[in-house]
């Protein structure tokens, strides 16, 4: 069986969640041949792979969403849109409902220069006709330049190149999403999407919260989102979620409800038997936050709340485990507050093997501002550790539980709650015997609903049902 796997912003040059679990997936079924496909923003000289390729993994293909349109001279030439063509067009931009068929068999069928199409009569058409009924108010240069702005991204996955698989699997929906839905209408493979987040919504929380969009476009934008939403829940043959909250909520977002299913994330709890345990005599209560350094995971707040913590309990220690590269600015601001705030037993480690550090600690804490389903609350499980999680995702299913009576496996505090945060780290710091017992029901919880194993091979049965048990290509 030949699989094309697609990933936005991660594999393999993006640590974390997604990115190890996309790890995990390939290995377990050393028998599948699988080709990644890989979105980033920009090329990028310094890039390097955070993972060794595994060796079923035949080819990596690459696009970034801003990167120059390469195309023959020849095909500068004007583009001029049939009827056809144009309303679907003027649907996707500005309208519902787009027919995503016509406009991904354009880009399929002709050899065009996005540049062409961009700067064309009849962009600038329906562009015009747009902003004259809705948008007199602001200068329509800098509305064409948005327009423009917006679409390349996602023209630039329609234009992308494809590969004949046995089964398309997108690890999102958005741009990983489309180019899984276009390969699907190309080639007429089946398609499996997976959500770890709810990508629709984070799209718009992020842009509802940016500055680099005005605010008189971000409708247009969350819009925009939308409808690729709905193009990769109508193409999809199967949508999984990590959860059922999510799978409600992508029902809710237009997906046939007869598609879904919920597989939540796994973890090996075996790997974390032999790990090393805290140095002897390490006298600090040391707090693990396991997570790349990025806004999404509000390293702020839980600074914060440990220097609060720390001014009533002076022996924690916060242990940030995690990558420092993926947003640099926002990793110097947090080193930055820490030696503002004068803040001692702060240490952030970089990249590391989690298994190496994870016994040391006494328990975790994730303040996340968004999460699907935590992996790092899972690793937490597996090493026996409570954990202190914003409520987000499945945080709450995960460590107070939905299916069983093992009890609690940490406290949940709400995003932002610096107070809150910081009382629930002094609780768990003095009670020794609570973390044990935290820590016992989340390893049992773990082991009884989230064993990595049994994830996988519910993955290999879905392939198998959409593609057939076909042999490697």
């Amino acid at each position: 069986m030949k699989v094309c796997l697609i990933v936005e912003g991660a594999y393999p040059y993006v640590t974390g969640g997604v990115s190890s679990w996309v790890q995990g997936l390939m290995l377990s079924m050393p028998d599948v041949e699988f080709v990644v496909q890989t979105i980033a923003a920009a090329p990028c000289a310094d890039r390097q792979f955070k993972y060794k390729i595994p060796s079923n993994v035949s080819e990596i293909q690459e696009v970034y969403l801003l990167d120059d349109d390469y195309v023959d001279n020849r095909t500068q030439k004007k583009i001029t849109l049939t009827g056809e063509e144009y309303d679907a067009f003027e649907k996707l931009l500005f309208e519902d409902s787009p027919d995503w068929d016509v406009v991904i068999r354009f880009f399929a069928e002709k050899d065009i220069s996005l540049n062409a199409l961009l700067s064309g009569r009849d962009f600038f058409k329906m562009s015009l006709d747009y902003y004259n009924a809705n948008y007199r108010r602001v200068v329509f240069s800098d509305f064409l330049w948005t327009m423009r702005s917006l679409y390349l991204p996602l023209f630039t996955i329609l234009k992308s190149r494809t590969e004949k698989a046995d089964l398309y699997h997108s690890v999102s929906s958005g741009y990983a999403g489309i180019w899984g839905s276009m390969e699907k209408c190309i080639h007429g493979a089946p398609f499996l999407m997976s959500e770890h987040g709810l990508y629709t919504r984070e799209r718009e929380e992020e842009i509802i919260k940016a500055d680099w969009v005005s605010g008189i476009y971000k409708d247009i934008w969350i819009s925009q989102f939308k409808k690729i939403g709905e193009c990769c829940y109508g193409h999809a043959d199967k949508v999984v979620s990590l959860f059922e909250e999510a799978r409600e909520f992508q029902i809710e977002l237009g997906c046939e409800a007869d598609k879904t299913v919920v597989i939540p994330n796994g973890v090996d709890y075996r790997k974390y038997e032999d790990i090393p345990g805290k140095d002897k005599g390490d006298e600090y209560i040391n707090i693990g936050a396991i997570l790349r350094v990025t806004p999404i995971k509000d390293v702020k707040t839980m600074l914060r709340a440990f220097a609060l913590a720390k001014n009533k309990n002076p022996m924690l220690k916060l242990w940030i485990m995690g990558s420092l590269d993926e947003a640099k600015e926002y990793a110097q601001e947090c080193r930055d507050m820490v030696r503002d705030m004068k803040l001692a037993d702060v240490v952030f480690t970089g990249i590391v093997d989690v298994k190496a550090y994870i016994g040391k600690m006494d328990f975790l804490i994730l303040t996340s501002i968004s999460e699907g389903q935590p992996l790092c609350i899972l690793e937490g499980f597996a090493s026996r550790l409570p954990c202190i999680a914003t409520n987000v995702g499945n945080s709450r299913g995960l460590i107070e539980g939905e299916r069983d009576d093992y009890g609690h496996a940490g406290f949940i505090v709400p995003v932002m709650g610096v107070s809150e945060i910081a009382r629930a780290v002094l609780r768990l710091a003095e009670d020794e015997t609570g973390r044990r017992k935290m820590g016992e029901a989340g390893y049992r919880r773990a082991r009884k609903y989230y064993d990595e194993v049994d994830v996988f091979d519910t993955y290999r049965k879905l392939y198998e049902e959409l593609a057939g048990n076909k042999e490697v290509v």
